[in-house]
């Protein structure tokens, strides 16, 4: 008896609506666990803690400005008219200390960033004041804590430095690492496994000859995968052997596996029957134009424990890209803590033709922009991948739409980051 999932050489009979399959994606793709990982290689990953400061920064009064520090006080009523006079005792400079206590009537020659030495509680610039010997005129009063970088000044201790959540920056590690923390927890990075199948493939950097084609899908998906958090554990190139796609898909770690090929209703396409034996398929075929044959199931197995989450994905190039974007990286991103939406920016452009679009189908139209109107250039053509290099961005209609009229106004995602 065949299998629910088993509709090869009998067509969809029934497709699952998008809007049903994102919401399962929201569903399965939790977030992940933590690691602790290096501050210095923290950068672009994303905190699975609030970032609590143990100590002060600076925890010590330094000097804001190379100058003279002294008691403020004692340069009360100085002035280019009535210069005070004040011993110079010596000099500290960053990583010294001075380790007398200044004096009223003294002053000690310091260097931007230099610790005040005790009895001191104010700087005077340089240039308010004349050198003479060891001795300096202060030609101007400054009041307490001029010029002094206070203790915790930029950090508290117990301050929450950095929030749960957040996607690490340069100047975020920079300041982690301000604060003496070698490690901290982050959310672990989805690992993936690429399943290239079909016996018409030939690996990238192959000559291709006879019937045979190069597999352009690894190299398309690679960097998507890093884009969006992952990391991307293996690639096979599988021919369309049944026992040996089942081995591959039950015994992968991944968190998540993307099949590319195998997944519509040809009599090879064992990728549907396969998930649904070794877990359940929840999905298989969805109203997209391209990207249609889509599916997406669970299988148990994955490194922590977890229900291994697998995407079917068409072959043909822009179907999978369409699919990848509309759905995959959407999964990762979510897993790894990241927003789901698209890292793409958005503009708003003038269509300059008609595009039209089937009731209860989403359509992934490439467009090109062209002094701020948008040119069609394909919706259908699933193996046609130049059609997405000729592009500068796509748009998406709505199932419960006929499409756009020419001279719309309509929201472009441009592939360019």
């Amino acid at each position: 008896m065949k299998s629910k999932a088993d509709i090869r050489m009998r067509g969809f009979l029934k497709r699952t609506p998008v809007k049903t399959l994102l919401a399962l994606i929201r569903e399965h793709s939790r977030l992940l666990s933590s690691e602790d990982i290096l501050t210095l290689e923290a950068s672009g990953r994303i905190l699975a803690k609030d970032i609590i400061s143990p100590v002060n920064v600076p925890n010590f009064d330094r000097s804001a400005m190379d100058g003279y520090a002294l008691d403020a006080e004692s340069t009360f009523g100085a002035s280019t008219y009535n210069p005070l006079m004040f011993n110079v005792v010596g000099q500290v400079t960053p990583g010294e200390t001075y380790d007398a206590v200044i004096q009223t009537g003294e002053a000690l020659r310091i260097m931007t960033g230099g610790p005040l030495p005790t009895g001191a509680n104010a700087v005077l610039m340089a240039e308010h004041a004349e050198l003479t010997g060891d001795q300096i005129q202060v030609l101007e009063a400054v009041p307490p804590g001029k010029h002094v970088s206070q203790i915790g000044e930029d950090i508290q201790k117990d301050q929450t430095l950095l929030k749960q959540g957040r996607c690490l920056r340069p100047q975020d590690i920079a300041v982690l690492a301000s604060v003496g923390l070698k490690k901290i927890k982050v959310v672990r990075k989805p690992e993936v496994e690429l399943l290239i199948t079909g016996n018409e493939l030939l690996k990238p950097g192959e000559q291709a000859g006879g019937v045979k084609i190069i597999d352009s899908n690894s190299v398309m998906l690679a960097p998507l995968i890093e884009r969006d958090g992952g990391v991307l554990k293996d690639i096979q190139h599988l021919p369309d052997d049944r026992d040996l796609l089942r081995k591959h898909l039950s015994q992968s770690s991944a968190d998540l596996i993307c099949m590319t090929g195998g997944t519509s209703v040809g009599i090879e396409d064992h990728g549907p029957t396969l998930v649904d034996e070794l877990g359940e398929l929840l999905v298989h075929g969805i109203p997209m134009r391209p990207a249609a044959p889509t599916g997406f199931g669970l299988i148990t197995g994955s490194s922590d424990g977890n229900m291994k989450k697998v995407f079917l994905l068409p072959g043909n190039p822009v179907s999978c890209l369409s699919a990848y974007d509309y759905f995959v990286g959407r999964s990762l991103r979510l897993m790894g803590g990241r927003s789901e939406d698209w890292p793409y920016r958005t503009k708003m452009v003038k269509l300059a033709t008609k595009i039209s679009s089937q009731i209860g189908r989403i359509e992934y139209v490439r467009l090109r922009i062209e002094n701020e109107r948008a040119f069609f250039i394909a919706a259908g053509g699933a193996s046609i991948l130049s059609s997405t290099t000729q592009a500068d961005g796509f748009l998406l209609t709505e199932e419960e739409s006929e499409g756009f009229a020419e001279g719309e106004e309509v929201q472009v995602w441009l592939y360019d980051a």
